[in-house]
């Protein structure tokens, strides 16, 4: 009808799931995760640009639910993100989100985005931002205590963007061990399966740690691996 348009169109990009991961076939997931890695490094160096906004975190005995909104001014988002442990015994993912991003200036949402892979994926980018930062340069042997989901995307971050290339991991369970030596197995990393977590991080240059569950959360401690 005439009357209708002259109605400005609000256009929305949608990103689901089937989107993201052509996207990562189309790009690779190394050079995604490279590529990833310095958006973040370009972000923190104009932290004090964005509105650092608490999150709003419901809190329950089965785990969390949170709300992550920000802003810089220029563009606003937000990020709904669950962690509840013991979803995978129920056949569910321990984490699931997604997210939107809206122009400041209108008001509009510019794109609704599935990031239940792209949260695996940040959150590995940041790992190894953090540690091409922190970590020593010759760095090569990384150490991996939880082979869940997240561990996959870490392995390959550290591959990626320090050019580790020999991965000791360890998990309490062996099937979760042996599905990540599984979706590694054409990685080029050299992967040592360990019996503990003193063994994992023997000749490490670099620990990670990748748990969920809150009462296994401490998995290193000062006097680890002293007599």
């Amino acid at each position: 009808h005439r009357e209708c348009r002259k109605e400005p169109l609000i256009m929305v990009i949608l990103v689901d799931r089937k989107h993201l991961s052509e996207l990562l076939r189309r790009v690779g997931i190394r050079a995604f995760l490279v590529e990833l890695t310095e958006y973040i490094r370009e972000d923190f160096a104009r932290w004090p640009q964005f509105e650092r906004i608490p999150r709003l975190a419901s809190h329950s005995a089965q785990g969390v639910i949170e709300l992550m909104p920000t802003a810089d001014g220029r563009l606003y988002s937000f990020k709904f993100v669950n962690g509840h442990p013991g979803n995978p015994r129920e056949g569910k993912l321990t984490v699931g989100a997604f997210g939107a991003l809206a122009d400041v200036a209108t008001g509009y949402p510019l794109l609704v985005s599935e990031m239940t892979i792209l949260t695996a994926l940040r959150t590995a980018a940041t790992s190894a931002l953090a540690a091409s930062l922190l970590a020593r340069s010759d760095s090569r042997t990384h150490a991996l205590i939880g082979t869940g989901a997240q561990a996959e995307f870490q392995a390959l971050a550290f591959q990626a963007v320090l050019g580790v290339g020999r991965l000791r991991y360890f998990d309490i369970d062996g099937a979760a061990m042996s599905k990540l030596a599984t979706n590694l197995a054409g990685s080029d990393l050299v992967l040592e399966p360990c019996e503990s977590v003193e063994a994992a991080l023997r000749g490490a240059d670099i620990v990670t740690t990748a748990t969920a569950s809150k009462s296994r959360q401490r998995v290193i401690t000062p006097d680890l691996g002293r007599p």
